[in-house]
Order: structure tokens, then sequence, then C-alpha cells
């Protein structure tokens, strides 16, 4: 089946590694224009690089508003065009077990600036240049917000945990749910007012094996409960979370689909 993404600008934040750098190659294999954003680590998308011209990357610090507008500005100036697809997947991990009563104003501030407040102002950034887009643009307008299980369970004496993002990070289950809960049903309200058919959901990954999570896993006391609480006793794949993204995002597919969280977890029901 044509999904429709051929020749679509697409932007995935975080594409570094995990989730993020299969969404890229996915959408690439789809025939779309990929832009990938990275903060630090380039190396694994500039590899793509050489067997896809469809692929350029971006460096920015998405917590700064100044950034974030610049990469925009830029990114409409390219041979893509203006971007009619955007996957909000960036995040920072806090290796810290720090429970709430214990959290310093320091973290907490960090960790909604890096995360929550990144979000929307890409979010927001995409609507302002999407106001001046083509109608085929708006047409095709998507935004694919990125949470977490724990937006949904929570994570008792571990409030910095989460997978998803960038390659799987530890981040506040309440962001998630600010996100999945509060963001993306907001958003797609507003983007209709925009672009008339423009859409917003956000998928929701469980436990990814990935590099930065493969340790933890390899731990029985954390693999045990995981596969216990998982129906299909098996743990997601990053393709299998980028293949829900692609979807989500098509129009031909799922052009009547917005506001939806969607869980990528096995039937998982709970945390054990």
């Amino acid at each position: 089946m044509d999904l429709g993404l051929k020749n679509i600008h697409v932007l995935v934040t975080g594409a570094s590694g995990g989730i993020g750098l299969e969404t890229v190659k996915l959408y690439l294999s789809l025939g779309a224009n990929v832009t990938a954003h990275y903060n630090s680590n380039s190396k694994p998308i500039q590899n793509l690089q050489v067997d896809f011209p469809a692929l350029q990357c971006t460096q920015a610090d998405l917590s700064s508003e100044s950034a974030v507008k610049c990469m925009f500005d830029d990114l409409s100036g390219t041979p893509f065009g203006p971007v009619a697809v955007i996957v909000v997947n960036h995040g920072i991990w806090s290796p810290q077990d720090v429970p709430i009563v214990d959290m310093t104003i320091e973290q907490w501030d960090h960790t909604i600036s890096a995360n929550l407040t990144s979000s929307f102002l890409v979010c927001r950034e995409f609507l302002r240049h999407l106001r001046t887009a083509t109608e085929s643009v708006k047409d095709r307008a998507a935004i694919v917000l990125i949470g977490s299980t724990s937006g949904k369970y929570g994570e008792a004496n571990h409030g910095d945990y989460a997978i998803s993002k960038s390659g799987e990070f530890y981040v506040c289950p309440w962001i998630w749910a600010a996100m999945m809960y509060g963001l993306t049903t907001t958003l797609k309200s507003e983007i209709v007012k925009v672009a008339p058919r423009g859409r917003v959901n956000c998928i929701a990954p469980g436990w990814v094996p990935t590099p930065m999570v493969q340790e933890a896993l390899n731990d029985p006391a954390v693999s045990g409960p995981v596969l216990a609480a998982t129906p299909l006793k098996k743990l997601g794949t990053p393709l299998d979370v980028a293949n829900q993204i692609v979807v989500v995002s098509s129009s031909v597919i799922s052009g009547h689909v917005t506001g939806q969280v969607i869980f990528v977890e096995g039937g998982c029901v709970g945390d054990l």
C-alpha cells in the first residue's frame, strides 16, 4: 500500500539513535524527504547520508527558542521545502533515582525545559511556518508526539523514568502525561485552524531494547517484571514503534485519526 509519503518533508527530532534513527530509515524507505535533527551526536545520521540523498541533518538545542526558530527558518529554505510532518522524539536522560519528595527545583526545571518546553517550541514553530505553506503541504500536515507508558502508569520511586525520545531516555512520567493528554488533545483542536486537514497524535512506547537500556534489561530483576506485566511476553523493537509513527503520520491511511494516544507496549498492564 502506498502511504502517500513520497517527497513529503518530514522532520524527526532526536534522530541519532534508537527509535529516532529507525524512524528516519523507515521514512526514507518510503520515499520521504527527511530532516534528521540532533543536538550533539550527528555520526549515525551522517553515516546514513552516504546512501540516502533524500536525507539532511540539522543541529539545534531545542530548549532554546531562538535555535528552534532558526532551525525552521533554515529548513524552509532547503530544496525539501516546508516541513509537512514532524515527529517530536527528542529528550534527555537523568540517571539518578530521585523520588518527588527529594527532587530539587533545578532537576525539575531542567527536565521540564529539555523535554516539555522544547516540544512546545517545536510544535509552535511548525504551526507558524505551516500558516504560509501551500495547501498541498497543509493537507498532509501531521504532528506525531512520542510519549511513554510511564505517562499512563507512572513510576514509583523513580520519577525520572520513561522510555522514549532519541534512543530511550529516562524522564518524568508527569511530563509524558502532560504531552500525551494535554498537549496532544489541545493541538489536535488548534492545528485545524491553521491546516484544516492537519492531525496530531501521540505514540507511547513501552520498554524497547536499545544500547541505552540494554544493560538494565539484562538484569532479570528488571526484565522479569516487565515481561510478567506484558501479555505478548516480548519486548518491542525500535521498528515496532517506527511503524506506528509512520502509519499515523500518513494522511492516506490515518487521515481521519487525530487526538489519539497509541500504546506500543505489547498490552502492558502496568508496573509490577
